[in-house]
């Protein structure tokens, strides 16, 4: 007889299985670095609907001779995030086409660039040649003429939570040079807000659109409708992090820092342009879209742009009875479950923290609703303290929790 040989057996040490763990781990976040869990549906949606075709705004021979397949577009970007919004300097919506199309006209928007037209002669001449335009929303103030609907906010859109009549943001354009295929327009590619953690799908085609201009007594449809979602990664944004969060009790007199290295670490490369507190700039500056240094970061034992410390007596949000100083709105996105609300501040008082120092802060108080299976007070509470270590650009005052 032969001699029996045992079947290899395998030993995982304490070690062996943290390490085994912590990869998996990264294996399933790096799948998934898009999904918010606060915000499990939310996303940023451009509709793209085909309202003219052939165009009728331009519609000259002389254009048509150079330019044929013209047709009328108008882009919408609705926001479907409950509580992450786009602030300045805003979106800057790009793609690339697939042919030589041209944009001749534009209303509400406009490209950062024409280009090279120097195939067109005379005195027509398109807005934009790009074969990869990027359009940026227009300002406020425009001249009535180049506005469209929910236009000129300065790319600015607001969340679901905040103010919904400001979520959404519209252009309308005329393209000539169209591409066709099996009597169908060909859409772009190649996506992109221009707004740091987006990534943009593909165009897919849905169901036309449809609107009314007499309050529904009828009703008219585009032409074709393209969809595309863009979806947030915290990750993409970046790398670190640009917030702290620390607690203590209720009745405590000082504020607990952060833990050391929380969003990087002082002497790192990262680090090199923190700014000391003796340091603070004269003139502060807000983001613009001419391409402004990031703000500064006081150089601290944390480097977190912002912190924000609660005075916990009782952790609980499912029985909010009222809100000192800020905003407030629950956030209900798994059913009735209410254990995290957005908070942000109020408009021309406390919204914008510019930099950091004695003003550099923002505060509220909580006043919550007796729960007797969990506390016996009247009425219990938290405070929480949102201070910025900014010193140079602005800081917006909003948050969840």
């Amino acid at each position: 007889m032969g001699r029996y040989r045992r079947k290899p057996t395998f030993h995982l040490s304490f070690c062996d299985l943290l390490v085994y763990l912590f990869f998996l781990v990264i294996i399933q976040f790096s799948a998934a670095d898009a999904y918010d869990p606060m915000d499990p549906n939310g996303n940023i949606t451009v509709k793209w609907d085909i309202v003219e075709w052939p165009g009728s705004e331009l519609s000259a021979p002389s254009i048509l001779r150079v330019s044929p397949m013209l047709h009328e577009a108008e882009v919408t970007i609705f926001n479907f995030q409950l509580y992450r919004h786009v602030e300045m300097p805003g979106w800057r919506f790009g793609w690339a086409w697939k042919g030589k199309e041209v944009i001749w006209k534009m209303w509400g928007a406009e490209a950062t660039e024409q280009g090279n037209c120097s195939m067109f002669s005379g005195g027509n001449i398109p807005h934009c040649c790009e074969r990869k335009p990027v359009i940026i929303d227009l300002l406020p103030g425009t001249a009535y003429k180049d506005q469209y609907y929910n236009c000129c906010k300065g790319g600015v859109l607001s969340s679901m939570t905040q103010d919904p009549s400001k979520f959404a943001s519209s252009f309308k354009l005329v393209v000539g040079n169209a591409r066709i295929a099996n009597n169908a327009l060909i859409p772009p590619e190649n996506f992109t807000l221009g707004v740091p953690g987006y990534t943009c799908g593909p165009a897919y085609v849905v169901p036309p659109s449809r609107y009314s201009d007499d309050g529904g007594r009828r009703w008219q449809q585009a032409l074709a409708t393209w969809n595309l979602t863009c979806s947030y990664s915290q990750f993409m944004a970046s790398r670190s992090p640009t917030c702290c969060v620390s607690m203590s009790s209720f009745y405590n007199s000082t504020i607990v820092p952060c833990p050391l290295c929380s969003c990087s670490c002082p002497g790192l490369d990262s680090a090199a342009k923190c700014v000391k507190p003796d340091q603070l700039p004269p003139n502060l500056q807000m983001p613009n879209s001419n391409g402004s240094p990031n703000p500064a970061v006081m150089c601290t034992r944390h480097m977190c742009p912002i912190q924000v410390h609660w005075h916990v007596k009782h952790p609980n949000l499912q029985s909010v009875e009222q809100v000192f100083s800020f905003n407030y709105k629950p956030l209900h996105q798994y059913g009735n479950i209410n254990d995290s609300g957005m908070f942000w501040g109020i408009k021309f008082y406390n919204d914008m923290l510019l930099h950091a120092g004695e003003l550099g802060n923002a505060q509220t108080e909580i006043l919550l609703r007796k729960d007797p299976g969990i506390f016996t007070f009247n009425q219990v509470a938290l405070s929480t303290l949102l201070t910025t270590s900014n010193v140079l650009g602005g800081s917006k005052g909003e948050g969840f929790w």
